[in-house]
C-alpha cells in the first residue's frame, strides 16, 4: 500500500525512479499542451535554471532531460546567449558542458571586492612558470611519461613537481606505457579544462600550425619565453555566479 507521503510526491510530479531523478512518464518534457513560442521559453528557462544551479559544467545529457525529444540543445543555448548579452555574465561551454561565468570586463571590478578575480579553486594562478610549462607539455602530448618528460626538457622531472600539478587536480594518471618497466603516463582532468577554459582538448591552440608560423618552437618551450593564450587569459572562466 502507498503512503499518503508516496502519493502526495506522485500528485506533486516529484516521484523519482532508482537514480534519484524524476521519472519521465511524471515529468511532462514534451510540453505539447503549450503553443511553440511558449515551448520554447520555458524550455530555454528550465536550461538556463538548471545550469545556474548546478556547481559544475552541465553536460548535453542533463539538459536533454528537461526539454522535448524535438529540441536542439545548441539552439536553445544560442538563443539563452542572445538575450544574456550586454549583461555581465555569459553561459560558457567548458570542461564538456556549460557554465555560467562572468564575463573578462568585469575581472578587475570582482578582483577589487574580493582581492581575487575567482570564486572558485584558483589552482592555475598557484602554479609556478616551471609547472605550468610543465603542464603545458603534458596537454600538447598525453599520455606522456615522466621520463619523456624529462627528456622534453633536458632535465630531470621529479615525482614531488608531477605530484604538485596532480594535486592541483589538473592531471591524473594515464594509462601504462608499453615500455619495460610499464610507467606510468600522465594526462590532463576535466578539472584542466575548467580551469583554463577549455571545452575539449581540441580547443586548444594547435602547435603544428603555431610552430609553422613561427610562434612556438621547443626551444622557446625549454627557455620559458611562451605562454599561449590558454594560460595567460583565464579571466574569463575563473569566476563563477554566486549560487
Amino acid at each position: 500500500m502507498k503512503t499518503m507521503a508516496e502519493s502526495a510526491r506522485r500528485r506533486r510530479g516529484g516521484a523519482q525512479g532508482g537514480d534519484g531523478r524524476p521519472n519521465d512518464h511524471l515529468f511532462d518534457r514534451e510540453l505539447d499542451h503549450l503553443p511553440p513560442e511558449a515551448r520554447w521559453r520555458e524550455w530555454m528557462n528550465r536550461v538556463e535554471a538548471t545550469i545556474f544551479a548546478a556547481s559544475e559544467p552541465v553536460g548535453r545529457e542533463v539538459l536533454a532531460r528537461i526539454v522535448g525529444k524535438s529540441c536542439s540543445i545548441d539552439l536553445l543555448i544560442d538563443d539563452i546567449r542572445e538575450e544574456l548579452r550586454g549583461r555581465p555574465y555569459d553561459l560558457v561551454a567548458v570542461a564538456g558542458g556549460w557554465k555560467h561565468l562572468t564575463r573578462p570586463a568585469y575581472a578587475e571590478a570582482i578582483r577589487s571586492a574580493f582581492g581575487t578575480a575567482a570564486s572558485g579553486s584558483g589552482r592555475a594562478k598557484d602554479l609556478t612558470q616551471s609547472e605550468v610549462l610543465v603542464l603545458m607539455c603534458i596537454a600538447y602530448f598525453q599520455p606522456i611519461t615522466r621520463a619523456e618528460l624529462s627528456s622534453f626538457f633536458g632535465k630531470e622531472i621529479s615525482r614531488d613537481f608531477v605530484g604538485h600539478l596532480r594535486g592541483a587536480d589538473l592531471i591524473a594518471s594515464g594509462p601504462r606505457n608499453p615500455t619495460p618497466g610499464a610507467p606510468y603516463t600522465y594526462v590532463t582532468t576535466k578539472e584542466f579544462l575548467l580551469e583554463f577554459g577549455l571545452d575539449t582538448l581540441r580547443d586548444l591552440p594547435d602547435f603544428e600550425a603555431l610552430e609553422d608560423a613561427g610562434l612556438l618552437s621547443k626551444e622557446k618551450l625549454l627557455a620559458g619565453d611562451v605562454m599561449p593564450d590558454f594560460v595567460v587569459d583565464q579571466d574569463y572562466v575563473g569566476v563563477e555566479l554566486d549560487k
